[in-house]
């Protein structure tokens, strides 16, 4: 079948998940992400062999991981997660990337270049997965939230920076020469942002919100593609870029024109969460190598040993070092949703696959291990915040410290 019709089926499935996620919901609540990826599978080439990945398909599911993490970007507000919630976040994520690192030599057998690659997978957290369901659960307003703002946006933050001075062929060096550039433009179009707006960009915001013209929806895509493109220019990961771009669009919008701010979001998020972000999901499962899974051997032996690594890697330093004034319960939820990951896990062994550093079977394992902790981590998570929510009408009186 050709791009084009490839193209038919991901959009066909893109609008059957939704509709299985409602159906399936009355029993049991299951991201819209897990069908999205598992109808991938089914209609790519390991299973129906309807669809198949081509240029055209590769741009756009590019284009849906890109505008993922912008908007996991956008999400992020720094007044709310600063202090000590953002130092215990950073201090968590730095010991898994040291975790990470120890671990993958061991796998590795001391090759540094593949325990680059898995070390920084290992590290990640997937915020622009999580983010939907924390919200349809409305568990990202309140303290809880705050908190799993903060040490889900290092998690996504940091392995990006892992990988511009890690992954991206120069030496270390050169590297962060080359990333402390993009920073300081970076920090240079904050600096413009937060400055006063002049009263005719309010204006034409709000005169043309509902019209054809939708001037800040589209300033809101031209920050985006400019940061992608700096990025790219500098030999930087452009996740980079859609990070940055979602952290100044928030300041753009909120500093110009605050009053239409979410509802500038809600389009953006249409565009997203309607069209980009599930065909990059839905292309995910469609090129994910099911064969080497299936074949046994050194895969299928690692794709346990890899979930269970994302919990002890990236959720115990989570749960080791999560305020204090968490629950017991919220703390287990933060550290299950914290070891989520996946849309890092397909970028960065994507990378190792290109420069023939990591092995298929290493590549397969990891993916498939992120797909199931898509599945099964955020239903394990909600259903403690569940308990929670069930247990505090009951105990009003009980205090929200840990108690060991």
């Amino acid at each position: 079948m050709g791009q084009a019709g490839t193209l038919i089926l991901i959009m066909a499935a893109a609008v059957l998940a939704p509709l299985l996620a409602h159906f399936v919901g009355r029993r049991v609540r299951i991201p819209v992400v897990i069908f999205e990826i598992v109808l991938g599978i089914l209609i790519g080439p390991d299973v129906l062999g309807w669809a198949h990945g081509g240029e055209i398909i590769d741009v756009l599911s590019d284009l849906g991981l890109s505008m993922l993490i912008f908007l996991a970007g956008y999400e992020i507000q720094f007044a709310a997660i600063r202090g000590d919630t953002l130092r215990r976040s950073v201090w968590a994520w730095v010991i898994s990337l040291a975790l990470g690192l120890g671990v993958a030599l061991a796998l590795t057998g001391l090759d540094p270049s593949r325990a680059v690659i898995i070390g920084t997978a290992l590290t990640s957290t997937a915020l622009g997965t999580v983010l939907p369901i924390l919200r349809d659960s409305g568990d990202l307003e309140g303290r809880f939230g705050t908190v799993m703002m903060a040490f889900g946006a290092v998690g996504e933050f940091g392995p990006i920076i892992a990988m511009a001075v890690l992954l991206s062929g120069r030496k270390p060096g050169a590297a962060t020469v080359v990333l402390a550039i993009f920073a300081a433009v970076t920090a240079a179009a904050v600096f413009l942002a937060l400055r006063p707006r002049r009263p005719w960009f309010s204006q034409v915001i709000r005169s043309t919100l509902h019209t054809s013209a939708q001037f800040a929806v589209r300033f809101v895509m031209l920050l985006l593609v400019a940061m992608l493109a700096l990025s790219q220019e500098l030999g930087l990961d452009v996740l980079l870029g859609a990070f940055a771009a979602g952290l100044l669009t928030r300041l753009v919008l909120q500093g110009s024109a605050p009053e239409s701010s979410e509802e500038i979001l809600t389009r953006v998020e249409a565009v997203g969460f309607g069209f980009l972000v599930p065909l990059f999901f839905i292309v995910t499962g469609i090129e994910f190598d099911l064969a080497s899974l299936l074949d046994g051997g050194r895969a299928l032996v690692l794709l346990p040993v890899f979930l269970v690594l994302f919990v002890v890697v990236r959720g115990l330093p989570t749960y080791v070092l999560a305020p204090r004034d968490l629950s017991p319960l919220s703390r287990r939820a933060l550290t299950i949703y914290s070891s989520t990951c996946l849309p890092l896990v397909v970028a960065i062994t994507a990378i190792g696959l290109d420069e023939g550093v990591v092995r298929k079977s290493e590549a397969a394992a990891l993916v498939g291990a992120a797909m199931i902790s898509v599945l099964v981590f955020p239903l394990l998570a909600l259903r403690l915040r569940a308990r929670e929510r069930h247990i505090k009408p009951r105990m009003p009186q009980a205090p929200e410290t840990e108690a060991w």
